[in-house]
């Protein structure tokens, strides 16, 4: 039972961040799903300052951890799987730093505070696990547990999650449409992770 929990945790947790998402921009009068950050709901004076971090911050880094810990347990693979399960550990601990500590109200802001830059720093871990984890199991030796169609996927989904990120920085300096492209990078991210949860039940 608890190793099923361990292993089904990648795929819980795609699945509670979008449902996570939703329901606290329910709560935010006026949110755009295309202009905004999800971060913005857990921002400081945000009407959902409180509530983001408790129902997506907070249970999503336990999921988070949860199926690293497992990738980190797992026996007769390469050690780059047991690596990869660090990694996603790393990016459930920066949810949870992510969640305790705001980004400010505006995400263009040209002083942030103290709370805001370790809400970047936080951000720029969970991005950076989540890249360099697919790349890992990919490239493993590892292939009783890892087929081929599942390294080809861990390919795809860093050059697609890679990509957005710079159509997002584009997006962010004519300040039009960056919710869009974040979500859409995440999306590979977590694509990914579910796919590997499924792949190891």
């Amino acid at each position: 039972m608890f190793e099923s929990i361990a292993v089904s945790s990648g795929l819980i947790a795609t699945l509670w961040i979008f449902i996570g998402v939703y329901v606290a921009g329910r709560f935010y009068a006026g949110f755009n799903h295309s202009t905004q950050f999800c971060s913005e709901l857990g921002a400081t004076g945000s009407p959902t300052e409180k509530l983001s971090p408790l129902i997506n911050n907070y249970p999503l880094g336990f999921f988070f951890c949860f199926f690293g810990w497992y990738l980190s347990e797992l026996s007769n693979v390469s050690s780059l799987v047991n690596v990869a399960g660090w990694l996603v550990i790393a990016h459930g601990l920066g949810t949870w730093v992510a969640g305790y500590f705001p980004m400010d109200a505006d995400p263009f802001t040209k002083n942030p505070t103290f709370n805001c830059k370790v809400h970047s720093w936080a951000g720029f871990i969970m991005l950076l696990s989540l890249v360099v984890a697919p790349i890992l199991v990919a490239i493993s030796p590892t292939t009783e547990i890892i087929p081929l169609y599942f390294r080809i996927i861990s390919v795809v989904s860093v050059i697609a999650a890679v990509y957005y990120l710079f159509t997002m920085a584009n997006a962010i300096k004519s300040q039009s449409n960056p919710g869009i492209h974040q979500r859409i990078s995440y999306g590979f991210q977590l694509m990914w992770l579910s796919i590997f949860s499924l792949v190891l039940m």
